[in-house]
């Protein structure tokens, strides 16, 4: 376990929900002494100050990296479009025992970016991604409980340290979470289809129906249906872009996947057969609910 003030600097790249409640949750749980954050706009990171999630506040044009060669973890968590250029700029500046990790939502493209950066301290390098959040974003959006029961995955490398990896393992721990380890590229094939799939459904949705020249009339008529349908697409587009370009592949090939289910109910509605429509919509209910049962107790779900 992480002793009280066991870490004495941690540095948050990217001081929003997931990077503030990173650092609001060990700060609260006393496992770190000092907080750096590290963002591009000013008044995120007031917010972020004034809400007590740092302790000092760098935008990226001021001399930040200089806070690295004493920090025992960097947190990177920022857009994962940005990851390239953030291990580019970081690469000479990391302490000889700084344990680097990331927050992203994909994983082989990092892995990737990493290997071309990172040098000698690639492995002091652990990939993680924690899988909690909400569509809010910004440090006033962060929470300390954020990740309490949620799970953490981490994609370390052939080469990652075992006691780098016990370090953000533990890490998240204090945050609460649950730490479990999976492949890069399998974890990318995974959330394809469970997170970037759905995001992408919801934006282009809601795209679609602004769209139209009576839009206005769909959205004054849609309910709670819609809500719960479309709430993802309230997330950050930047995000959500940078997401589905480094995972383009895997989404592709579930796009596809969905393509051919809506031809299936096309295909059943042609002829009107309601049987199979139903057939086709109950299996889909119990799937969900049995997905419900066995995650009972977590609220995310």
């Amino acid at each position: 376990m992480i002793s009280a003030g066991a870490l004495g600097k941690v540095v948050v790249a990217g001081v929003g929900l997931i990077g503030g409640s990173f650092a609001l949750a060990s700060k609260r749980a006393g496992a770190v002494e000092t907080v750096v954050g590290v963002g591009r706009g000013r008044p995120n990171l007031d917010a972020a100050l004034e809400r007590g999630i740092i302790d000092r506040a760098y935008v990226l044009e001021d001399p930040w990296l200089a806070e690295l060669a004493d920090a025992d973890l960097l947190m990177l968590a920022t857009p994962v479009g940005q990851m390239a250029g953030m291990f580019a700029a970081i690469a000479p500046h990391l302490g000889a025992s700084t344990v680097v990790t990331d927050a992203g939502s994909t994983k082989q493209n990092v892995v990737a970016a990493a290997r071309t950066h990172l040098a000698s301290a690639l492995p002091r390098f652990v990939p993680g991604h924690p899988i909690a959040g909400t569509e809010h974003s910004g440090a006033a959006a962060a929470f300390e409980s954020l990740f309490r029961d949620k799970n953490v995955l981490l994609t370390p490398l052939a080469e990652t340290l075992p006691t780098a990896i016990e370090l953000v393992e533990e890490c998240w721990r204090v945050c609460g979470a649950r730490v479990t380890h999976l492949d890069p590229s399998r974890h990318d094939e995974l959330f394809a289809a469970v997170s970037h799939l759905p995001h992408a459904l919801a934006f282009a949705l809601v795209r679609e129906l602004a769209a139209r020249r009576d839009g206005d009339e769909y959205f004054r008529y849609a309910a709670s249906g819609f809500r719960d349908f479309t709430r993802l697409a309230a997330s950050d587009p930047e995000m959500w872009r940078d997401i589905c370009m480094a995972n383009h592949d895997a989404l592709r090939r579930e796009l596809a996947a969905y393509r051919a289910e809506l031809d299936r109910i096309d295909r059943l509605l042609a002829p009107g057969d309601g049987d199979a429509l139903n057939a086709l919509f109950a299996a889909a209910r119990d799937a969900r609910r049995a997905w419900l049962e066995a995650h009972r107790g977590n609220e995310e779900v």
